[in-house]
């Protein structure tokens, strides 16, 4: 016989409360469940309390084990710690934290950082080309006058370089042998670029020493028309000259080019031979180098090393132009917007341009002067006069190559000359 229930071995009622009497309290020992009465009830309280206090609830008298695991000791497994499962994607596990961080990554968030990125982009850009094309300095070059040429196809660009001085230092003039103190009264290059409606752009140069007609001052030398007159008058000059109406201006002195080369990072160069030059302050040696702006200036003055004296300097400026442009242009100096600043900037700084000119037709201009065909005005003898030395013009030849611009056909091949470092 026992002492014991016969239903011993049926589950009890579940207590509403883990205090007083002899049942089980939560999971404890299965002891507890069997002898549950009196003070070994007691005892087992607390570690039921224990037991419930970290979620393990069962209402029979047999409790379930907790699940195996597989560290040592004997707490329960690392996924059920906490009192929750771990991975649940409730913030206390490393699946609830990804999921935190996949929330940055949502198609809407996405799309709204990259519009953020896009407008501040924008607004940037705009005050730049504001800011930069406020730094050109404007001049009254282009006006109205009786005779002038009609307009014809495509722009033509007057571009000019003068010898002037303004924004060198004296330190800079005599380690540049620009001569100091000297005013800008000369423009030893002049250029006429045609950038026709359809088809590449044609760059001519218009040697300085050419015997022309100075309005106002009659025959005489082209570089004499800036003297007499500045931008303005050599702007009407050439228009005569060449039949050609001159749409915009585009000038530069030394120390603007001088600062465009240096904001750009220098203009690299092949040089077929030594040019030592105390005239213009050059010294080079042969070979493929980076031209700083110091040397780039001396470069493109040198003529005096050069048995056609102008027409070689004339070729030298025209290939030092395309260098620098395609540098200014390139997808090297473009993408890095601290350089392409700095090199626009120096540039907006430099130049003098007229009054209808813009930002955005300078930036259509060096792209033009990339791929321009490149030749000198057809000439046709050289002479000694009362003025001194000069070029005479075949104008045979070069009305062919005026008119062919004027009406928008391709300049003939044969006038076409091309430019090669001497």
């Amino acid at each position: 016989m026992s002492d014991r229930s016969d239903d011993w071995f049926r589950d009890p009622a579940p207590r509403a409360s883990g205090r007083g009497g002899s049942g089980y309290r939560g999971a404890g020992d299965p002891a507890g469940s069997v002898f549950g009465g009196g003070n070994r009830g007691s005892a087992w309280e607390s570690s039921g309390q224990q037991a419930g206090a970290a979620g393990y609830r069962n209402p029979g008298a047999w409790p379930e084990q907790p699940p195996a695991h597989g560290g040592r000791g004997g707490g329960p497994s690392p996924q059920y710690q906490g009192g929750r499962p771990q991975g649940s994607g409730n913030g206390y596990s490393g699946r609830g934290s990804s999921g935190r961080g996949r929330r940055w990554l949502r198609p809407r968030r996405i799309l709204a950082i990259i519009a953020l990125v896009v407008v501040v982009v924008l607004v940037l850009s705009g005050v730049g080309y504001f800011y930069l094309n406020s730094k050109l300095t404007r001049a009254n070059v282009l006006v109205d006058y009786a005779n002038r040429p009609a307009a014809a196809d495509g722009q033509n660009w007057l571009i000019t370089g003068s010898d002037s001085r303004q924004g060198l230092t004296r330190k800079q003039e005599r380690q540049l042998a620009t001569g100091v103190g000297i005013g800008g009264h000369r423009s030893d290059t002049v250029m006429l670029l045609h950038i026709p409606s359809s088809g590449k752009s044609v760059l001519v140069s218009l040697p300085r020493d050419s015997y022309v007609g100075i309005p106002g001052f009659g025959m005489n030398k082209l570089n004499a028309a800036y003297a007499f007159g500045g931008p303005k008058l050599l702007a009407k000059t050439v228009q005569n000259a060449t039949g050609l109406q001159i749409n915009h201006y585009m000038g530069i002195g030394f120390g603007g080019l001088v600062n465009v080369v240096d904001a750009v990072g220098g203009v690299r160069m092949c040089i077929p031979q030594n040019l030592d030059d105390p005239a213009s302050g050059l010294h080079l040696k042969k070979g493929c180098q980076n031209l700083s702006g110091a040397q780039a200036l001396g470069f493109v003055r040198t003529r005096h090393l050069f048995a056609t004296q102008d027409l070689q300097r004339e070729q030298n400026q025209r290939v030092f132009i395309k260098a620098l442009l395609t540098k200014m242009t390139s997808v090297g100096t473009l993408a890095n917007p601290f350089t392409a600043f700095s090199a626009a900037n120096g540039a907006a700084s430099s130049l003098t341009v007229d009054k209808g000119t813009q930002l955005f037709q300078l930036v259509q201009v060096a792209f033009a002067l990339r791929h321009a065909k490149t030749t000198t005005v057809p000439i046709g003898a050289s002479e000694t006069l009362a003025v001194g030395d000069v070029l005479v013009w075949d104008h045979t030849q070069a009305l062919r190559m005026f008119n062919a611009m004027r009406n928008g056909q391709p300049v003939p091949k044969s006038l076409i000359t091309g430019s090669k470092v001497g």
